[in-house]
């Protein structure tokens, strides 16, 4: 239960950071930490196909979470939903 919780609370930290490095304000908590989950994802995936090295990884019974391209990915992932989302007047 402590692991699960913990990622959920890197997640949000790299989220957070992902959407305030692109001035995606829509959302809270939850958003953070969705976007930190599919920001590891789409992070993982490019430095997979880059091969770029892993950094900063925290490993949690096994998982290895990487701090640094989740970031990156959210940033790509907030861009790319700040072009769909539309905004308000």
């Amino acid at each position: 239960m402590f692991e699960i919780i913990l990622l959920l609370v890197i997640a949000s930290i790299t989220g957070g950071i992902g959407r305030s490095l692109t001035g995606f304000k829509k959302g809270g908590c939850i958003i953070s930490i969705v976007v930190g989950f599919i920001g590891a994802y789409i992070g993982t995936i490019l430095a997979r196909q880059f091969n770029f090295p892993d950094l900063w990884t925290v490993n949690i019974r096994g998982i290895d979470y990487p701090i640094i391209w989740s970031i990156i990915g959210a940033v790509v992932f907030t861009a790319i939903l700040s072009l769909i989302v539309p905004k308000k007047n």
